[in-house]
């Protein structure tokens, strides 16, 4: 009983001490090395081999079994008694292990080295849900066989509850049988009928009619049960088979570690205090020389930026200050001060100077923050550190979607690999795909190792980063697709947007047979979109736009990023669909009002600050900086785990050019095939459009009559923007092919 008692103390002690008396263990023959276990390094070693190395908080039944053992054996009790004891705690304590080690598989701490291991050999063999059957079928035999809580006992159990409301009904009844006597009839037969004798022999009732009114009731009670008919299977479903979990498929899928991300050390904020006198003092005796008083400054220190807030002396215009920004600079000999007057929500004036030494704003340092580890948003990112040092968190479903432009090599390319982080460090592959495209070939092609986890593609594509502007027309085209057939679920399924469709479908209101689904979020990434819009114009913007306007409530998000902020780029179709915008450093304030509406953007000093805007003031952030091999650890992470058989699909689309060759049927053309194509030869131009204004048709029989064209020798193939090439040059050839190929 001592021992027991001994162990008891060591084991929770070790709980509480056990990170501190981890570096002891191997000191165990050092003197000088002491133990915070009140048993100190005997008790910390022992506490460590039957917890962490052996089956966690179930080591707590070793103590009990010894103590009632020592209780029994002082007492004289037989030996037999105490082996079964022996034997229902030995089963009680792998069972806890086993058990901690499934329901907390990152902490083997509670299931210790044994049911972690235990956990993993079994995985292999007979799964997840294999585990969890046998641990709830050994939860019963516990139940029936030591507790002995059979169907019979709960019967009589249930039995003695209910007896005295049975009590009560037999009492009614020998009630009923004392006032009225009772004839049966036929008692050779089936008791069919029973009359009630009464005094008045003419006035004999009989109980057929009350029990024909009873059937009407039940009919009632019936039509009832089947107006909810839906929601009790519904809920018969959660109950035998719980919510369904997307996540399933890849039950064992790990996020990625912290530790994948470089630490740079102490990226705290340092105060120089000889800066913040100097930069006041020179603030001061500018605005002083123009005979602008203030009565109040704040210094707000950044990473990279400090906010002096200035209160002027009453009667004097903030358009006077406002224009002292260049003379400010001067007399401070720094890049990029940015004045703000006034600031949203404050009777104050801001001017932003930046630091002599800026801070690293890592991407460990706002993944690891609270703010967004603990963010309850769909689609969390963490893009950097305000001027304030606070991590800044958006939601890219809220946004819905999301332009960066900005000068070549100010931050762009890391602002993008920055989101996509933030996405994989936060989501389930099951819960968000992405959809790449990188004219440059070099920048997003460091995600292809994630490409059966994270991306989706067109189906026979063999590289789901898209380089290609011709699959890039395709891709956009297919969101389109599954855009509306999006549309049309959450129709039949009467939501409104993607959250309460996925969350009714989780909770088994939706039948799979009709085509439902669990449909994870799609974020197309576009890095370089100016030479997009520079090589295939109209065809990208056209579903681009689409997309912006129509695909935030089936969630498909865009995120944009151009180094070329120029208004036949950035057009006001794009503009008016993104109220999200992050501008980096540009060159010119026109490059800044294309991108923010405003000015600011070109007084920014580069290397990742930034100002963001979603449709209301302006904030400054420094990016959060993840370098190349950063996101090449992730990726490999990502990637050397399971994932799914392939990429995940996106609905077949096939062009315009694709579909040229299709119809070469000559019974097959179109009653109107020779008229067009006297009218396309006369005219030398190959178009769609010349044939709807001309024809009076419509824009797909027009571009069907293009395609047998084609097939015909009479137009070229497609060549994206421009009008086809005409290969007939008079009516007079025409008319030979005509009769030549008696079309």
């Amino acid at each position: 009983m001592m021992v027991a008692l001994l162990l008891s103390i060591a084991f929770v002690s070790y709980l509480f001490n056990w990170k501190a008396d981890y570096s002891t263990l191997s000191s165990f023959a050092d003197k000088t090395v002491l133990s915070k276990n009140l048993l100190n390094k005997l008790g910390a070693i022992v506490s460590h081999y039957f917890i962490y190395q052996g089956v966690g908080l179930a080591a707590i039944f070793f103590p009990f079994l010894l103590g009632l053992s020592g209780y029994k054996l002082f007492f004289g009790n037989k030996i037999n008694k105490l082996v079964s004891t022996w034997a229902w705690g030995i089963l009680h304590l792998v069972w806890l292990s086993i058990a901690l080690g499934y329901f907390f598989p990152t902490k083997p701490l509670l299931s210790g080295i044994v049911g972690y291991e235990i956990n993993i050999f079994l995985n292999s063999y007979i799964g997840n849900v294999g585990i969890f059957g046998s641990l709830a079928f050994s939860f019963l035999c516990f139940v029936v066989i030591e507790l002995g809580w059979t169907p019979e006992n709960m019967n009589l159990w249930m039995a003695s509850i209910f007896k005295g409301k049975s009590d009560g009904e037999n009492r009614n009844e020998e009630f009923l049988n004392e006032s009225v006597p009772i004839d049966i009839k036929n008692k050779d037969e089936d008791i069919t009928r029973v009359d009630i004798d009464q005094d008045d022999s003419e006035n004999k009732v009989q109980m057929e009619e009350p029990f024909s009114k009873k059937d009407d009731i039940v009919m009632e009670v019936e039509t009832l049960e089947e107006e909810t008919i839906d929601e009790k299977l519904t809920n018969s479903l959660v109950e035998k088979q719980g919510f369904f979990d997307p996540t399933l498929e890849l039950s064992n899928f790990r996020l990625p570690n912290i530790d994948l991300l470089k630490d740079y050390g102490d990226t705290g904020i340092t105060i120089n205090q000889e800066e913040l006198e100097a930069n006041k003092n020179k603030i001061v005796e500018t605005l002083n020389n123009y005979k602008i008083g203030i009565s109040n400054i704040k210094a707000t220190i950044g990473p990279t930026v400090t906010l002096y807030e200035i209160v002027p002396d009453a009667g004097v215009r903030i358009s006077k200050i406002k224009n002292l920004e260049d003379d400010i600079a001067l007399s401070l000999s720094a890049l990029g001060i940015r004045i703000i007057a006034p600031i949203p929500g404050k009777g104050t004036i801001g001017i932003e100077v930046p630091n002599q030494k800026p801070s690293v704003v890592s991407m460990r340092s706002v993944i690891s923050s609270t703010k967004f580890q603990n963010a309850e948003m769909e689609l969390p990112i963490a893009i950097g550190k305000t001027i304030s040092n606070e991590t800044f968190v958006v939601d890219l479903a809220k946004m819905p979607h999301l332009l960066m432009a900005g000068a070549t090599g100010q931050g762009k390319s890391v602002g993008l690999n920055a989101v996509l982080t933030s996405l994989i460090y936060k989501k389930h592959p099951a819960e968000v795909k992405f959809v790449l495209v990188d004219p440059k070939k070099v920048e997003l092609n460091i995600y292809s190792k994630i490409e059966r986890h994270y991306l989706a593609k067109l189906p026979d594509t063999e590289e789901a980063i898209i380089t290609d502007n011709t699959k890039v027309i395709n891709t956009l085209n297919s969101l389109c697709i599954e855009m509306d057939n999006r549309y049309e679920l959450l129709k039949n399924a009467l939501c409104r947007n993607l959250k309460e469709y996925n969350k009714k479908f989780k909770e088994r209101k939706l039948n799979p047979n009709d085509g439902h689904g669990y449909l994870p979020y799609i974020v197309l990434v576009v890095d370089e979109f100016a030479d997009l819009i520079m090589t295939a114009g109209k065809e990208v913007e056209t579903p681009i736009a689409r997309l912006a306007q129509l695909a935030r409530a089936i969630g498909i998000h865009l995120i944009i990023a151009t180094q070329r902020p120029s208004v036949n780029v950035i057009t006001g179709i794009i503009k008016a669909n993104f109220p999200a915008r992050v501008a980096f450093r540009v060159t010119s304030k026109i490059d800044s009002r294309t991108i923010l509406d405003s000015g600011g953007a070109d007084q920014l000093i580069g290397r990742g600050d930034m100002l963001f805007t979603q449709g209301n003031e302006l904030t400054r952030i420094q990016c959060a900086f993840v370098d190349t091999p950063e996101v090449e650890k992730i990726a490999s992470f990502v990637g050397a785990q399971q994932g799914y058989a392939n990429a995940h699909s996106l609905p077949e689309y096939v062009s315009e050019d694709n579909t040229s060759n299709l119809d070469i049927d000559a019974s097959e053309r179109d009653a109107l095939f020779r008229e067009a194509a006297e009218v396309i030869v006369t005219a030398q131009q190959g178009s769609a459009s010349l044939l709807q204004r001309k024809l009076k048709l419509g824009y797909n029989r027009a571009g069907r009559i293009i395609d047998q064209m084609e097939a015909a020798g009479v137009v070229g193939p497609f060549e994206g923007s421009k009008a086809r090439q005409v290969l007939i040059n008079d009516l007079a050839s025409l008319n030979r092919l005509f009769d030549d190929e008696k079309l």
